[in-house]
Parts: structure tokens; sequence; C-alpha cells
């Protein structure tokens, strides 16, 4: 859909004024070749979950999978979806296709989206041991962006793309097959580029925007719907655990977060080993649980992140968190920058000396404390969400339009630093050391 200009008489002026709605806010979407994306939808069959599973069902509903039938009364009626989180970036480019201030001349665009299907292309060669093959397609889609004339405007720096994993999985540091993979994130275009993925690295390039959750409403009242819903419903649960212990990481606090609530009546704890029957997969089964939890634990667990943070924001669930990394430095956009508004922050920075106990500290909050922090939270389930791909939110900005509009504020902060003389270059795709360090987050403890 493409904008364009309205005109006005401003009768107290007695003059013509020209709005255009879209001004500064326009962007052109590249046509890549279809080996980049819709290939790869084609040939879902060769794509995987992180393990075997058939990944073609996810494809359904522009990407948000297969409508859940009947959920036992749990979820709301309709509009609740099996969404994969790897198919975010497939979720991103459908609704882009119905972004209002879409254009075809890329002269007016503000930024240029780059609809490359990188984690499912990586998806099918993570585990292959020729990093060349891995590195492939990320080098073949830069040659073709570097030979675009919308590359050489700012050479990439009002480029993005969206990932529907971890952006670690794109900056392997070395050549040896051993190490994880692809190295597409330290290829010099690539460093102009910004990167949307479910958990940023510590570059400034890369930024974090919510996974998707199961729940893709077409209209606004849904939402209210649901928030009303979840704000009434019953918690019978002090706090809850979702997840599998990883006995492989030895300063994790998973493991000290399963067995504390295994061992306190008050905590449920949904086990997510695969080798057991998963309800970690089943949203009917983990959202009854966390509807009914007053709190609910997010350990890092082979990353900083989870989707299971989203889930518990969905639910009016209170997320507790044990390390910075796993949202007060990931999601800049979408959540508050004071976490303690809508979280409870319990650092752990060496699980051998730690010796805190988790239902007592949460049983110290006062209901007061607890009642604030939920209305928060019920707050910010408008723009963690996506909404339906086939509709816009009227009064509220879903997931998609809160990272739209972050990305259009850090590209016009380069043009201005570029007007004003700047290099844009300085400072643009540098790591920070001290991103995920607990140091930086002393102010929440």
């Amino acid at each position: 859909m493409l904008s364009s200009t309205l005109s006005f008489t401003d009768q107290s002026l007695g003059t013509y004024s020209d709005i255009d709605p879209c001004s500064g806010r326009y962007i052109y979407v590249h046509d890549l070749p279809s080996r980049f994306n819709h290939d790869l939808l084609k040939n879902c069959r060769s794509l995987t979950r992180g393990t075997n599973s058939n990944m073609c069902p996810y494809m359904a509903n522009l990407g948000i999978g297969l409508e859940i039938e009947n959920s036992q009364g749990v979820l709301s009626s309709k509009n609740w979806f099996s969404t994969n989180q790897f198919l975010l970036e497939v979720i991103f480019h459908n609704k882009m296709k119905r972004y209002e201030c879409l254009t075809n001349d890329s002269s007016l665009a503000s930024a240029i989206f780059v609809p490359f299907y990188a984690g499912l292309d990586i998806s099918q060669y993570l585990w292959n041991p020729n990093i060349s093959v891995r590195d492939s397609s990320g080098m073949d889609l830069l040659k073709w962006l570097t030979e675009r004339p919308e590359w050489k405007r700012m050479w990439g720096r009002d480029h993005f793309f969206v990932a529907g994993r971890i952006s670690w999985d794109f900056r392997r540091k070395t050549d040896e097959s051993s190490d994880w993979g692809t190295k597409f994130r330290f290829l010099p275009e690539s460093k102009n580029m910004t990167m949307l993925s479910v958990e940023a690295s510590s570059w400034n390039n890369d930024y974090a925007i919510p996974y998707p959750t199961n729940f893709h409403p077409l209209k606004d009242s849904e939402v209210l719907e649901w928030q009303r819903r979840v704000r009434s419903q019953n918690r019978s649960y002090l706090f809850t655990f979702a997840g599998a212990s990883r006995p492989d990481l030895n300063n994790s606090i998973r493991g000290v977060a399963i067995e504390q609530c295994r061992a306190a009546r008050a905590c449920k704890f949904i086990d997510c080993n695969v080798t057991n029957e998963n309800k970690c997969d089943d949203p009917v089964s983990v959202m009854r649980v966390f509807k009914s939890s007053v709190f609910c634990l997010q350990p890092p667990g082979d990353s900083y992140t989870r989707r299971s943070i989203f889930d518990s924001i969905l639910a009016g669930c209170i997320p507790v968190f044990f390390h910075p990394g796993t949202a007060y430095a990931q999601y800049l956009w979408h959540l508050p920058r004071n976490g303690t508004k809508y979280s409870v922050y319990i650092p752990v920075k060496d699980v051998k000396l730690w010796k805190g106990n988790v239902e007592e500290i949460l049983l110290g909050i006062s209901k007061d404390k607890e009642l604030a922090m939920r209305e928060e939270v019920i707050g910010l389930i408008p723009r963690i969400v996506y909404a339906n791909p086939r509709s816009k939110f009227e009064i509220f900005g879903d997931a998609f339009d809160v990272a739209v509009d972050g990305v259009l504020e850090g590209v016009e902060s380069l043009r201005r630093l570029i007007r004003e003389g700047g290099d844009p270059s300085v400072g643009f795709a540098d790591g920070d050391d001290y991103k995920y360090t607990f140091s930086q987050w002393e102010r929440f403890e």
C-alpha cells in the first residue's frame, strides 16, 4: 500500500499547505531474488526447528502457523496460533507488506528493508562442518545489495533486516569448522546494516525485538478483551517455572530454580525435557499455568533470552529475571527502561556462591507492589504481540510498529549526524563489552 500526499486549505492563514503523513516514515522494500526468502518456504522440509521436526505446518497463515481450535477455555475464542519463533522473519515481512508508508521510489525512503530470511537460511546449514556452505548465502546477498543504487546512498546504514534466531548465530569469530554459526555479521558490508532479532549481541548494530507469541489479534478490541481477562484472573500459584535443566552449563541458575520450585508448595514446575511429554510446546498448557501464577521465573538457558518472557507478559504473570541480559539490556524499544516497574530482579552473578531463596524473596514483595507490577505487565501486552499479518491495530502500536519506529529513529539520527558533518561509521558497528555485565544494572538491585 502506497501513501499519498494530502493537501488542505488553512483558512486562518489563507494559504495552501501540503501534509504528508508518511514524511520521515517511508520504507522501501528490496525485491530480492527468491532464493533469499520465498524459495526457503517452498523447501520447508529442509528446514529445522533445532530438531528434525517438520517446519511446514508453521508456514500457514502468513507465518503465524495453524489456528488453535480448542483451547479448553484457557485462551480467548480466536486468533491464537501454533507459532514457531523461527518464523519471525516471515511474520515481519508479511506485516511489512501492509505497512502504510511503503514506497516504490527508494529516493523517498527513510529506511530500506531487506526481506532476507537469514534465520531460515542458516538453519539448513548450522550443523554443516563446511563453513563455506554456511557463509555462502549471506555473501551472495551482500554482493547483490552492494550493486544496487540504494546501497550507495548511505553505504547500507539505512538498511535493516530481521532474523528469528539469536544474533550470535551470525557472529562466528573464526573459520574453524567446530565454531558455531556464520560470520555474516562480521562481513564488512553487513556491519553497515542494522539487524533485528529475538536476541541482540553486544554490538551496537544489533537490536532485540520480541519473540512471537501465539496470540495474533486482528483488532484492538481483542487485545482489550484479553487484558481484561488476565487482569481478573485468579492466581493460585505464587510462582512458576517452565523449562528444562541445563546440566552442561556449569554456572546456570536453571538447576537451582528447578530445585527450589519443586521444593516449594507455592510453585508450579512445567518440565520442558524433550524426553518427556513436552508440554512447553503446547501453548494451552503453558498459558493455563502462567495465567494462574503471580510470578514467572525467567533464568537464562542456552542463551540470555527466552520466548517465555513474552508468554509470561501475555499471561499477566510478572517475570523474574536473574541476569540483565535476559531483558533489561535487550528489548530497549519494547520494555520500560526501569525494569523494576514490571519485573523482579534477582541478580545471580555466581550460582555456586548464591544462597538466596526465590520463594522467600517473592513472599517479601508487598501486595500493593505486586498489583502495580502486574498492571504494568498487562499494559505492555499490545506492544509485545504481533498483530495478525492480515490486519493492523487502529489504537495500539504492536511489536512490529514499535520496531519500525525504532529503526526509523536510528536512521534519522545518522542522517542528522551527517548533516552536522559527523562520520556515521564511528561507533555504528562497535562492540559494547559492558552491555551484559551486572554492574551496568545495579540500580535495579
